[in-house]
């Protein structure tokens, strides 16, 4: 018989968005249940250029008030999540007189919008010392902004929902919504992570899956919104080949198009592209005329650096679910507005950037109120009471992973209490290591390997079986385009007797 769970608001969607819409019902007192098909943050919001910023190309398209929120809300990331927010100083290379009079401007109302004071200007003299090697010979502008680890800023969100009362499920399948004899969705198939079937009843829910959301429109009924999927690609490289102490930013010359790149953990990210995705269950991954475009880019910004495609670490590429406005804009001309559409008890949710989530959230809260029990006032001003350290003490213990600065106690604490099913939740979500280290952190797998297997009950077939899986994953989504690059080998089905198994409500629930 198939297990019934009661709650007042389901959220469809385990991103950014729909983390913070399971927080900010959470913390007015509803009951908050929210599931994941995949990972958390497995889609764009572990893809995403990991800039938590005003977005100030904004403002040459006239969204001011975009930006103004934009700028709000990274002062106040910045001030609740310190450590796991961080600011980011920025050098834009200057154009011609005319350009850098309106750069200048521009630049003014930003620091006036954000109340802070962070403009100056950089002569090329200047360059030399502080960006060794940038060709920018007519200066650069200086501005702030931020850096996160969007997918642990992600979970950091989730976990603040749990402390308020939410059920977070990961690796659960909305097989379909149910709706009463009027129509109104009430309720929810879903398929856990080891196959079993549960029905959820709820009052209201909120579907925010991303460039997905056409899909779950048209499987439900209703109108679908009109989206236009755009892939955002990015190159990783090791710090060292590149050793930037700051993030910069030019024009690149085929297009005029903005690109960057900048330090992050360790390493330098390079980005990124705009570019139509139209289908989106298909994964994205960087195409090698994208590859070639942000090589291009850094051959015309550092000249002397040399850097080919044999340099890179990896790739990655997210979709971004921008609203279509139908006028057929180029992809970086489209407006970066939140879509919020409300119908018969269901809230479709999309658009918008990394940074406003608060706000998006905020907007899909009102929008559901109708079928909702009275929101209650919440008990804190602030959204993240306990800061932005989302790992308790005994996670920082322990000797060092392989030579990496993480901990053991790191690696055992996600295991245990972060809904880990596959090898890829740990190494590209929970901490970052496929991405940072080299090969895809291959040489760490033997030291994962007993505590992977200790925490979650993985025989050695299921452990090769998921070292296979995640190093074919990588190879597709993240690898390095050019004749060299080889298909890795398709892993098998998972044993039997080893898929996971616990019911709703009995597995690890993210923290």
């Amino acid at each position: 018989m198939n297990p019934t769970v009661d709650t007042d608001l389901l959220v469809i969607g385990g991103g950014i968005s729909g983390a913070g819409v399971a927080l900010a019902a959470a913390r007015r007192g509803l009951r908050v249940t929210l599931v994941e098909r995949e990972d958390f943050a497995s889609g764009a919001s572990s893809a995403s250029s990991k800039l938590v910023h005003g977005g100030l190309r904004y403002l040459a398209q006239g969204a001011v008030h975009l930006t103004a929120q934009s700028l709000r809300e990274r002062e106040r990331l910045l001030r609740e999540l310190p450590g796991l927010v961080q600011r980011l100083p920025f050098s834009l290379a200057a154009g011609g007189a005319a350009s850098r009079a309106s750069t200048a401007l521009g630049l003014r109302l930003y620091d006036a919008l954000a109340r802070r004071h962070a403009r100056g200007f950089d002569p090329a003299t200047t360059l030399a010392w502080t960006v060794p090697g940038w060709h920018a010979p007519q200066g650069a502008h200086r501005y702030d902004d931020a850096t996160t680890d969007d997918a642990r800023l992600t979970l950091r969100v989730l976990q603040e929902a749990r402390t308020w009362g939410a059920q977070l499920h990961n690796r659960t399948a909305l097989e379909a919504l149910t709706r009463d004899a009027q129509g109104h969705v009430n309720g929810a198939q879903l398929r856990g992570p080891g196959g079993q079937p549960w029905t959820l009843r709820c009052r209201a829910s909120v579907a925010a899956t991303g460039a997905h959301l056409t899909t779950l429109a048209d499987q439900v009924g209703l109108q679908a919104p009109q989206l236009r999927p755009l892939r955002g690609s990015h190159l990783l490289l090791p710090l060292w080949r590149l050793p930037l102490a700051r993030a910069v930013a030019w024009r690149h010359a085929r297009d005029g198009r903005p690109v960057f790149a900048y330090p992050w953990l360790g390493t330098l990210i390079v980005g990124t592209t705009d570019e139509d995705h139209p289908d989106p269950e298909r994964a994205p991954r960087i195409t090698a005329a994208e590859q070639a475009y942000l090589l291009d880019a850094l051959a015309q910004a550092f000249p002397r650096a040399g850097i080919q495609a044999c340099d890179l670490q990896c790739t990655w590429a997210g979709l971004r679910p921008v609203l279509d406005s139908g006028q057929g804009l180029a992809p970086s001309q489209e407006r970066r507005d939140t879509l919020v559409q409300a119908s018969q008890g269901l809230v479709l949710l999309s658009g918008g950037k990394l940074t406003t989530f608060i706000p998006m959230a905020e907007a899909a809260l009102r929008a559901a109120a109708p079928w909702l029990p009275p929101l209650r006032e919440p008990a804190h001003a602030a959204w993240f009471a306990g800061g932005g350290t989302p790992l308790p003490p005994e996670a920082l213990r322990g000797e060092c992973l392989g030579g990496t600065q993480t901990r053991m106690g790191e690696i055992a604490w996600s295991l245990q209490h972060e809904q880990v099913h596959h090898l890829d939740d740990l190494l590209l979500r929970r901490t970052r290591l496929g991405l940072r280290q080299p090969a895809f952190a291959q040489a760490l797998l033997p030291a994962l390997q007993t505590p992977c297997q200790s925490a979650l009950g993985w025989d050695g077939t299921r452990w090769r079986f998921e070292v296979e899986r995640y190093l074919a994953l990588m190879h597709e989504r993240h690898g390095v385009v050019g004749p060299e690059r080889r298909a890795a080998p398709k892993p098998g089905p998972i044993p039997s007797g080893d898929r996971p198994a616990h019911a709703p409500g009995e597995g690890r629930t993210a923290s």
